[in-house]
């Protein structure tokens, strides 16, 4: 019988931690520490939420936490009313190209655009139909043509680059929709998630000169966070993953001209230039600090993303600015973690777990003799072994966990714990 835990969410976790991969939805289920992170990612939130801009580069090692600390700021930030889309940089996804790869990385981002209604992406053109449903009760309260009373709305738009051409996108939408012309509601969507290849296509179905393409994308992308605003939300949060490929690129050039555009992006989010836009990118410390090929191989980047030399001296935490850094899981908060996938496992219900609390210091100890420290460092695959042990318990009732993790038992003597193996006899024999 399942208790204060669905069947939906459970199962989100379950399987997503089983395949190594991060939840998408539920990951409260399974959050621990990070305190003074998420609240420093609630401050830039809000700034978001109040019409301003904000930027997080999340740095961590391999296995620190960066992925699942990024979903669950995206679905924080959705919770708070805010329009979010994801994406993960590939050698062919990346900020600055030109031969059609920054327009793949918004092509992913437009796919994925998501909203509290609609977590798992494709929430573009529900976005749009909210603008207009809002635009068609306010022309019927005042007796004005819907064509007129959008135009009227998206009027701010029009000042910022390509918003012109932005806003007639939306209003070709908008008029499609009062007709039912659903071929041209689906060439404006077409656009708007930068599909067209062609300009005379564009302006063959819609009327306008301009496309999506490598150098107009994050301008776009300007424009959708003042639209989400338009449209009753309260802006646009961007989270880019494994920013690490960047750093990855052979090509000089390419990767200085990739910290170009983050430049460009860091003055334009600290400088309050975009309305209701936010990026969080999450990275290696190699991705930040190398200065050969890092981040901080760009002059401009270091002076703006270098650390707090006073919170260094000291070595304290600032997550105020525009770098945040994670590190990695204490051997406290892994437990912690342990614990609550064993409640999830178990629907919340303390007395439908397979395995007793204790057993999880003997799980620890098992993990710590078959990986090392790694086994809470790069947690993944310990927590993978985890899962597959409660599923075999599971599956097989009544089977003892003692045998499957050969007998280990934790005995603390003096505040130590020593690992200890059992014999035939049960006479412990020290390891």
């Amino acid at each position: 019988m399942n208790g204060t835990i669905r069947l939906k969410d459970r199962d989100a976790v379950i399987q997503s931690l089983r395949a190594g991969v991060v939840p998408r939805i539920a990951q409260h289920l399974i959050q621990v520490g990070r305190k003074r992170e998420i609240e420093a990612m609630l401050h830039d939130i809000e700034r978001i939420v109040d019409g301003g801009s904000a930027v997080k580069f999340v740095i961590g090692e391999y296995g620190a936490g960066k992925t699942f600390f990024l979903n669950l700021t995206r679905s924080i930030a959705m919770e708070k009313g805010i329009v979010t889309a994801n994406a993960d940089l590939t050698p062919g996804k990346r900020l600055h190209a030109t031969g059609g790869y920054a327009k793949s990385l918004y092509n992913e981002l437009s796919r994925n655009i998501s909203t509290r209604t609609k977590i798992d992406g494709g929430a573009l053109p529900a976005i749009i139909d909210r603008f207009v449903a809002t635009a068609r009760s306010e022309a019927q309260g005042n007796g004005a043509a819907l064509s007129s009373v959008v135009q009227q709305r998206l009027q701010p738009l029009t000042a910022l680059v390509h918003g012109f051409d932005f806003a007639e996108v939306i209003v070709a939408y908008a008029h499609a929709d009062e007709i039912c012309d659903d071929t041209t509601k689906a060439a404006a969507i077409r656009w708007l998630r930068g599909e067209y290849a062609a300009k005379t296509d564009a302006r063959k179905m819609l009327g306008v000169r301009t496309i999506v393409d490598d150098s107009t994308w994050y301008d776009v992308l300007k424009l959708l966070a003042r639209f989400a605003r338009l449209a009753g939300y309260k802006g646009l949060m961007i989270c880019l993953d494994e920013m690490v490929n960047i750093y990855k690129l052979n090509n000089k050039q390419a990767r200085s001209s990739n910290y170009e555009q983050i430049l460009c992006i860091v003055n334009d989010m600290l400088q309050g230039n975009a309305e209701g836009l936010g990026f969080v990118m999450c990275g290696t410390p190699d991705f930040q600090l190398d200065t050969r090929r890092g981040m901080f191989s760009y002059d401009a980047l270091r002076r703006r993303l270098g650390e707090n030399a006073f919170a260094k001296q000291q070595g304290l935490a600032d997550f105020s600015g525009p770098v945040m850094r994670l590190s990695c899981l204490s051997h406290e908060d892994f437990y912690v973690l342990l614990e609550k996938i064993r409640l999830v496992f178990a629907y919340g219900d303390e007395k439908n777990t397979l395995i007793p609390a204790d057993a999880i210091e003997t799980f620890m100890q098992y993990s710590a003799r078959q990986l090392g420290n790694d086994y809470f460092r790069t947690p993944g695959t310990t927590i993978t072994a985890f899962i597959n042990l409660l599923s075999v318990l599971e599956q097989n009732p009544g089977t003892a966990w003692e045998p499957l993790l050969g007998n280990l038992k934790i005995e603390k003597d003096d505040g130590a714990i020593h690992d200890k193996m059992l014999d035939p006899d049960d006479d412990c024999v020290e390891v």
